[in-house]
């Protein structure tokens, strides 16, 4: 189980991660993130960094490291990591790669809740998010072809593992469009039937009084 930290913003461990490699000011550590692409993995708010290098300052986790100055630009703070942040940076990285996390997204929230909606429209939904997928996806994959002809894999690994995650909803979606349409997913029948009569079916008032408990860790 992965411990409560500090700090939890993502951007927080993006910081600590490129200061580890040398000292930064927060200018430079936006213009890395972007030269990356970066921001296709990292929900990046470049006006909140300079806040960010502050919260960590006061954590421990960083420190002024010195002063750049160029010609007449102003001087801009440099900052590095500390130990206390490399150790930080280290354990929450660790953490987050091998400790899978309840994330709730979204999307899921809506399908736990999509009887409300007649069947037919689920499915003009799907449809509709289908086509949407299939754009992100085509603008990912170009994405990723430009970043890897750049970068070597290790720094796009994410924006692949994105790119996955993305046709398999894409497909998860098309063939959940096509049981609706088709009408061989269970229980559509009391699903059309509670939009044409308004009444709740009898089949869903009896799993109302069934305690189903869902266990994903339980085997069997």
């Amino acid at each position: 189980m992965a411990k409560r930290r500090k700090l939890s913003n993502p951007l927080a461990l993006t910081v600590m991660v490129l200061l580890a490699e040398r000292s930064m000011h927060p200018y430079e550590i936006a213009q890395t993130l972007r030269r990356r692409g970066k921001e296709h993995s990292v929900k990046i708010n470049f006006g909140s960094l300079y806040t960010v290098v502050q919260n960590l300052e006061k954590h421990g986790y960083v420190e002024v490291a010195g002063v750049q100055r160029q010609g007449n630009r102003p001087e801009r703070t440099l900052y590095g990591i500390t130990e206390a942040g490399r150790t930080e940076m280290l354990d929450w990285l660790s953490d987050l790669l091998a400790v899978p996390a309840a994330e709730y997204p979204v999307f899921e929230t809506a399908l736990a809740l999509l009887p409300v909606l007649p069947p037919q429209e689920v499915a003009e939904l799907m449809e509709t998010r289908s086509a949407a997928l299939a754009i992100r996806s085509a603008a990912l994959r170009g994405v990723l072809g430009q970043l890897g002809e750049k970068l070597p894999r290790v720094f796009v690994i994410e924006t692949e593992y994105q790119l996955h995650m993305i046709d398999a909803q894409l497909e998860w979606t098309k063939n959940f469009r096509d049981e609706l349409t088709d009408g061989t997913i269970s229980g559509i029948e009391e699903w059309k039937s509670f939009h044409e009569t308004g009444e709740v079916p009898q089949d869903w008032q009896d799993l109302d009084e069934q305690e189903i408990v869902l266990d994903p860790e339980r085997k069997g």
